[in-house]
């Protein structure tokens, strides 16, 4: 709220009046020139202006500014802080949002604008509500020196105290570069557009000074390069309003905070989600060896058939999102045998085990669709650290204490079996389709070792391999890649037919509603590889 400068002259009650008046038309004045100025500046890169973005991101266009002239002066004509920061619904639900004014001195971070953010953080982590930022920005103001990268530091503590705690979600809608890129960095979703948007810690000119390496701004830090090859990103929009569009519906799954339910729908069962839920398994080929897309499956099970995917051009071989099951939101997390036949890869491990991480830490059950081979294989995974990095997916699922179902939808074998949310790893309840294969390795693969002294030993009398091969093969799976032997040893909990898929979701999720999430332990929290 704006005051009145007190001048200690008394005033009547009419001439305050006036002075009110006077003071919230300048305030008015001010406010209008300074959206003209940004504007003119925006409009013709394509761009909007920070309070445009706001206004299409809150519902119906309403929100509450605070401190609006903080940094200013109202009686100069000055405009304040080069971010403006305020509350208002989305979907009916409060959020806090921040976004930097490029139009003013660049949008750079000073100690004005970081106590801005900072105060918004505080109230919103005091309300317990998610956190937009909007950013588009020079960095750190020069001017201001050491003073503005002190501001940095206090916005990533204080962005480290939100995480878990409440949703934080990052729009890049213009340049972030330098130290500013961890800002976004440390929250849970970063949202990028395909023209404006770039992300770098030192840029092209500061490459080229000091490894005379030629590169442009969208190959070192473009939206594209973040979304497809660095994971920084995850999710490329085409303009403005998509990226706010994405936002608006990734916070319809969300929970304010931690300390919230997770969101609930009215959901009444309807002919169409019966029907898919009813030919999903015409999606899954029987052949292991025959790829197929799992987000049709997904979206076949799913209410609605509404699958918000995360990630999707990043790690494609494992696809997460979020659905909504019965009305209940729910975190989905399947392997792509479109993509290297759903092999596990250091990329793929990563990106899975953040979003479980994620689901975990906001109480959104966690449904998981297997159908992988195993973890991909060669020098390449093992330098890049397949061992240290593929641990994380299971430090994730491991200390998740969120209701978790899995579904092997086709196979699961090896070590990439038990990291797939498998039971012995902490899924609460785990089932398989009827032809589903669950072994340490595929028949043919098993075969090749076990037996290949009987095997030469064939070759070298004459008869036909390749038939006594196959008879070893179908001997080894129907006794050890039966799915029976998993149900028989309490690795699953039934063998489902494709058809019933959607049935059994809905119920292993209301039986586990009830679930004890609280943590067993005193430690302040894992070691698990970073």
């Amino acid at each position: 709220m704006t005051t009145i400068p007190q001048t200690g002259v008394p005033h009547d009650a009419g001439t305050a009046t006036a002075d009110r008046e006077d003071y919230a038309a300048l305030c008015a004045e001010v406010s209008a020139r300074t959206e003209e100025h940004a504007a003119a500046r925006q409009h013709p890169k394509g761009k909007l202006t920070a309070r445009e973005r706001m206004e299409a991101f809150f519902d119906d266009g309403q929100w509450t500014e605070v401190g609006q002239f903080v940094g200013g002066d109202i009686h100069a004509g000055q405009t304040g802080a080069a971010v403006h920061t305020g509350f208002g619904k989305v979907q009916g639900r409060m959020v806090a949002v921040y976004a930097q004014d490029f139009s003013n001195k660049g949008g750079t971070l000073g100690r004005v604008e970081g106590d801005k953010i900072i105060a918004l953080y505080d109230t919103a982590l005091r309300l317990r509500i998610p956190v937009v930022g909007m950013l588009d920005s020079g960095g750190a103001r020069i001017q201001e020196g050491v003073v503005a990268l002190s501001q940095y530091g206090r916005i990533f503590r204080k962005s480290c105290q939100a995480s878990g705690l409440i949703p934080q979600i990052s729009l890049i809608l213009g340049p972030c570069a330098g130290g500013a890129v961890y800002s976004p960095a440390l929250t849970d979703f970063i949202i990028m557009t395909r023209e404006h948007s770039h992300m770098f810690v030192t840029g092209p000119d500061v490459v080229r000074a000091t490894t005379g390496e030629e590169v442009s701004f969208e190959d070192l830090g473009g939206a594209a390069m973040h979304n497809f090859h660095s994971g920084v990103a995850h999710y490329l929009a085409e303009s403005e309003p998509e990226a706010i569009d994405y936002v608006r519906s990734l916070l319809d799954y969300l929970p304010s905070s931690c300390e919230s339910p997770a969101p609930r729908y009215d959901y009444e069962p309807n002919p169409q989600d019966l029907a898919a839920s009813q030919v999903v398994g015409d999606l899954v080929p029987v052949s292991a060896r025959r790829p197929y897309d799992v987000v049709e499956v997904i979206q076949h099970l799913v209410d609605h058939g509404e699958f918000v995917e995360i990630q999707q051009l990043f790690a494609p071989r494992i696809v997460i999102g979020f659905a909504c099951l019965g009305g209940r939101s729910v975190g989905v997390v399947a392997n792509q045998p479109m993509v290297d036949a759903g092999t596990l890869d250091v990329d793929a491990s990563e990106k899975a085990a953040r979003f479980v991480r994620f689901c975990d830490a906001f109480g959104l059950p966690i449904v998981t669709l297997v159908d992988v081979p195993g973890y991909r294989p060669g020098t390449q995974q093992e330098q890049a650290g397949i061992i240290r990095r593929g641990a994380k997916l299971i430090s994730a699922y491991a200390n998740a204490t969120v209701p978790m179902v899995t579904v092997i939808l086709r196979k699961a074998y090896g070590g990439a079996y038990i990291v797939m949310g498998s039971k012995s790893i902490g899924a609460d309840l785990a089932f398989a389709w009827p032809h589903a294969e669950i072994a340490v390795m595929g028949a043919e693969g098993a075969v090749s070792i076990m037996h290949r002294r009987e095997l030469a030993a064939a070759e070298a009398e004459g008869r036909d391999v390749e038939v006594e091969r196959a008879r070893l093969v179908e001997a080894y799976r129907t006794s050890n890649v039966n799915p029976d032997l998993s149900v028989r040893t309490g690795e699953l909990d039934g063998i489902i037919t494709p058809s019933h898929t959607r049935e059994v979701l809905l119920d292993s999720l209301e039986l586990l509603r009830s679930k004890n999430q609280t943590h067993p332990h005193v430690k302040r929290h894992d070691n698990g590889p970073l």
